[in-house]
């Protein structure tokens, strides 16, 4: 499968890890490009930061308007929102990505996939999917857009798993996102849950936890 668009931001020479971040509704890869500096990663653990676009598509809740979106939204309640198939060539074109890294030579185990909203719904749907080793699943402002999905868990339980949601979010309502990780949770992942007083954002203290992450994430065994 031919892989997306993407921008890329590197930390330093010679990666040794990748983290693919999936954007939002109507954003683009360039979305979350600035977060990276404001990481503050140590010169000593280079990343490659993967920012894929998503394809254009119409969205049913916004009247047909075609946009990028990694996914047709139906409605506004959490029940048959998301578009099933949509959900699954979205996936796939994740997939693809990370085989993509594992060609560059970066082991799956040093791959964190993450998303913002839609595509943190689609970085949770291929996490759980992965038949490979991931380094990590960071999953921000979303949920779990085919519950179905947790009947079928290919990944280890071990995968480090982040998520984090803003208690005053009006597009992805925080007790989404909360039931998503009390449903991980109850499937065997040890997730890491943060609530911060935001609306469907990302903000300083959030970065700063995400730092923290990936540097467990990375520096772990």
């Amino acid at each position: 499968m031919a892989v997306p668009e993407c921008v890329e931001v590197t930390t330093g020479d010679n990666p040794v890890g990748s983290v693919i971040w999936l954007h939002g509704l109507g954003a683009d890869g360039h979305d979350f490009e600035p977060v990276v500096p404001e990481l503050g990663l140590p010169d000593d653990l280079p990343l490659r930061f993967v920012f894929p676009h998503a394809p254009v598509r119409p969205v049913t809740i916004n009247g047909g308007m075609a946009m990028r979106a990694w996914y047709d939204i139906i409605s506004l309640d959490a029940q048959g929102r998301a578009d099933e198939e949509g959900v699954h060539d979205s996936t796939a074109l994740l997939e693809a990505l990370v085989e993509r890294e594992q060609q560059r030579g970066i082991e799956s185990r040093k791959i964190v996939i993450a998303g913002f909203s839609q595509g943190g719904a689609i970085a949770i749907n291929a996490a759980l999917r992965s038949e490979r080793q991931l380094a990590g699943l960071m999953a921000l402002s979303t949920y779990l857009a085919l519950p179905a999905v947790l009947d079928n868990i290919m990944v280890s339980r071990d995968l480090p798993v982040f998520m984090a949601h803003g208690t005053f979010d009006p597009m992805v309502l925080p007790q989404w996102g909360r039931s998503s990780a009390d449903q991980l949770g109850a499937a065997g992942f040890t997730v890491e849950w943060h609530d911060y007083p935001m609306a469907h954002a990302v903000c300083l203290e959030e970065i700063q936890d995400i730092r923290r992450w990936l540097l467990s994430v990375y520096e772990g065994p």
